[in-house]
Order: C-alpha cells, then structure tokens, then sequence
C-alpha cells in the first residue's frame, strides 16, 4: 500500500457558543446554526477521522495507523506515542463567549482520566472588532484567593484580555486559564485529549434549560495561579519561508505565507506533516500524489514523504510535526 496525501472529512460539533462562519467562512457543511468546532484529524474515541481522497477514501485515520504505523507517523513517533496519532486539530467558531477553563498537564491527566494533558495552540483566521480572548491572570494569585473569586463570582475581574486580529497566535500551556471570546475564528493544534476543565460558564443554560456542567474542585490542583506573559507567540512572516511559531515537546509549528512555490526536503524528517490552510489555496505535491486545500482545508502527508513542493501564489499555511 502506498500512502499519499491525505484529507479527511470534517468533524462537526454543534456547541452552544458556536455559528455559522465554518460554512460561511470556510465552506463547511454544518447543519446547525450553533456549530463551534470542525474536527479535522483525530482518533479521539467516538471521533476517529475518516479518509475522504483517493484509493484509501472510507478508511479510518486509526485504522490506516493500525496497518502502517511507522510509515505514516514515523518510527521515532510510534516509539514515544505507539500506534496513536498524538495531536488534534480544529477549527473553532466562537458566535459566543466560550466558558472559562484549563487542561490538566500529562501527569494529572493520566492519573485522573487514563489521558494525556492538553497543551494547545491557536491561530486567530478572523476577529470581529474588538474580539477578545482570556488567557492567565491579570495579577498572582493563591489558591485560596482563587477559591474565594469563585465561590464570589468574581473571578472575570481577575482575569487577562487579549483584544486580537487575524494572524495572532497564543501557546496555551496545560494549567493556564482561558477562554476564546465571542466573535472569534481559529485554527487550534493541540495533544489528543478532550479533557476540559470548565471553571465559569456565565451562567448559561443548555437547550435542555440546565446549567453546564463545571469542574470547579477538580480545577483547584490545576490551576497556574501565577501571571505569566508567555503566551502570545511572535513569528517571522517572511514571504516564501519557513519560519518557527512553536517548538514545544508535543508538536512543533511552523508559518508558510507563499507567493511563490516553495519545496521543502522533508528527508530527515521522522515524522508525519499536517498542513492546515489558514488564507487561499496551494496545491501539495509529492512523489506519492497530490492533494489541492484551500483555506479551512487540512492535509495529512506520510512519514515516509521525502520531499513537497507547495504550489501556491497566495496561500498561507500552519505545518505542524512531532
């Protein structure tokens, strides 16, 4: 069998927070007018991608890793993560304010869920005027100050703001506290887990008139109650190059805005390549085959891949690897 660059049929999740900008914005078929998420590669229990180009089309992402592990992940990847695919990638529309909440990091999350952590990353693709994300603390705080603002209802008075545009890009470690606000679009890159801890939800109520579910006691031990400014991620944008956004233990993104094509020797690389479409539309080719995505597209390109050429006169790309 041989792998070539893959595409996936989107996920959908309908969201209470969530709208209409993934099928206006991005062409995705929702059925719903408060859908929030577009799953595009996971193996996320109950959520596992399903091929949707070429031969291999109506084959599970899981199932593919199954039979070829080390071909498309990358003999060095299926030693430290074995045959599961370590990262999750979205695209979020947020209509509404999303609740406040955290990650747990790898250790709590395995002794807690049998789960790794969720260190994340995000990508602003559009922003309302003066859309706003949470990230972290305004000031340091105790556990007990923490504990109190919750039990107060004042814990938005103790939280950071973020006004953003197009183009910024936030690194969210496990324990840091964080919301994406009404009126934002992003892509977000993040370890296989969908393990949330949700502290404040404003007060909203399902469809069903119930309040959401919150974790506030399972939060307390997880918590970053210091004031850290190193979330927002600064990155070159120097057209036709590769340049480095994130290099964390758990994936590594880098930034492609293209004019022109570009090809990249992926030959040492031991690793899969994603390429997320976050502006226009290339065309990736390899000496396996081709694959065509435009903005809200994603790509799954094997380990085992030498060389790409990015054929592309305006597009603007998020390559991540392990």
């Amino acid at each position: 069998m041989t792998l070539y660059p893959l595409k996936f049929r989107p996920i959908l999740k309908e969201k209470l927070w969530g709208g209409t900008k993934l099928k206006e914005v991005l062409g995705k078929p929702i059925e719903s007018e408060s859908t929030g998420e577009s799953w595009e590669l996971s193996t996320v229990k109950g959520d596992i991608s399903v091929i949707a180009n070429g031969s291999l089309e109506g084959k599970s992402l899981q199932d593919l890793i199954e039979s070829n592990s080390e071909e498309l992940l990358g003999k060095s990847v299926v030693e430290r993560f074995g045959k599961e695919f370590p990262i999750l990638i979205k695209f979020i529309d947020a209509k509404q304010d999303l609740s406040i909440q955290l990650h747990p990091n790898d250790d709590l999350a395995k002794e807690r869920h049998d789960s790794f952590g969720k260190t994340e990353m995000w990508y602003i693709m559009d922003a309302d005027p003066k859309a706003e994300l949470i990230v972290g603390f305004n000031k340091d705080l105790t556990k007990e100050e923490y504990a109190e603002s919750i039990d107060n209802d004042t814990l938005l008075d103790l939280l950071n703001y973020e006004q953003v545009k197009e183009g910024d890009t936030f690194f969210i470690n496990t324990g840091k506290i964080h919301a994406i606000g009404a009126g934002v679009m992003l892509a977000e890159i993040q370890q296989t887990s969908d393990i949330t801890y949700r502290v404040f939800d404003f007060n909203r109520k399902d469809k069903e008139g119930n309040l959401r579910e919150l974790h506030t006691d399972l939060a307390l031990d997880a918590v970053d109650y210091k004031k850290k400014d190193d979330f927002k991620v600064s990155y070159n944008q120097e057209l036709n190059k590769v340049s480095e956004m994130v290099d964390c233990p758990y994936f590594k993104t880098n930034f492609i805005q293209l004019t022109e094509n570009l090809v990249l020797d992926t030959t040492k690389r031991d690793s899969f390549t994603i390429f997320m479409c976050v502006g226009g539309k290339a065309v990736i080719k390899t000496a396996e085959g081709e694959v065509s995505i435009k903005k809200g597209e994603t790509a799954l390109l094997p380990a085992i891949t030498k060389k790409i050429s990015l054929q592309s006169k305006g597009a603007k790309l998020l390559e991540v690897t392990i």
